[in-house]
């Protein structure tokens, strides 16, 4: 699970710790702990055992073994980042009530049920409503695409995660996959489009530009010419000529 905080700034922390907040009007604590706690751990396998449950529903392009792909490849994201960027880190750490003070303030200004107190719980929400490729794509054409979009680090590990397991050999066997459950043809003769392999000329050749982080793009880079390469391998046996075979008496 992303350490995800209210704040328009980018936060990465070491791996094996987690920020805890206590608040109130009279002081402020800041405190480092082991993550994840024992109420965190709850939340975690309360998520985990829902998604199991809802992920069963799906065809195995959109299995529950997709969504650990994607949480696996975004906390190795996010990791790079906090390698990448350990200054973002120190500063942080030099003034963290004043760093985080806008955050505090919004949790004092919400209301509402979150299973995570300093809340994270909301900020999650908010992530997985707008990993999207589709709804990123409808807010970009409605021009409702807000500074949060474009800033929240959380939300670009988890956005390029999921778009690097629709491109390489895990894309590949999805596409596959979903083409199976609804009966679309693998590869059809030139002038129709209802098929696998025009799905990547559609949408999979055109997400490597669309990926947020540097470590994403780095990974991304290699996916795409993976398909890349598939798709050349693709038209070089549908359009191979039979070969004569010298037969000898």
């Amino acid at each position: 699970m992303l350490r995800v905080l209210s704040s328009s700034k980018a936060n990465f922390w070491p791996r094996s710790y987690s920020l805890a907040f206590n608040y109130s009007r009279s002081r402020q604590i800041f405190r480092v702990s082991m993550y994840p706690n024992a109420q965190e751990q709850g939340a975690l396998q309360a998520a985990e055992n829902l998604m199991n449950e809802t992920m069963a529903r799906y065809d195995p392009s959109h299995d529950a073994f997709h969504v650990q792909r994607v949480r696996k490849t975004a906390l190795s994201i996010a990791r790079a980042l906090s390698a990448q960027q350990p200054d973002l880190l120190e500063a942080e750490a030099a003034d963290p009530y004043g760093y985080f003070l806008p955050f505090f303030q919004s949790l004092s200004s919400e209301h509402g049920l979150d299973l995570i107190s300093d809340g994270r719980a909301r900020q999650v929400v908010k992530v997985v409503e707008n990993v999207s490729w589709t709804t990123e794509k409808e807010l970009r054409s409605t021009g409702k695409i807000e500074e949060w979009h474009r800033v929240c680090v959380e939300l670009h590990c988890v956005q390029d995660a999921d778009r690097l397991d629709a491109i390489g050999a895990f894309g590949i066997m999805r596409c596959a996959a979903y083409s199976a459950a609804v009966n679309r043809p693998l590869h059809a003769p030139p002038g129709r489009l209802d098929t696998a392999v025009q799905h990547f000329y559609d949408k999979l050749l055109h997400i490597q530009e669309r990926l947020k982080t540097e470590p994403g793009k780095q990974m991304g880079a290699k996916r795409h010419q993976f398909i890349v390469d598939f798709l050349n391998s693709v038209e070089n046996e549908y359009n191979a000529e039979a070969l004569e075979v010298a037969c000898t008496a």
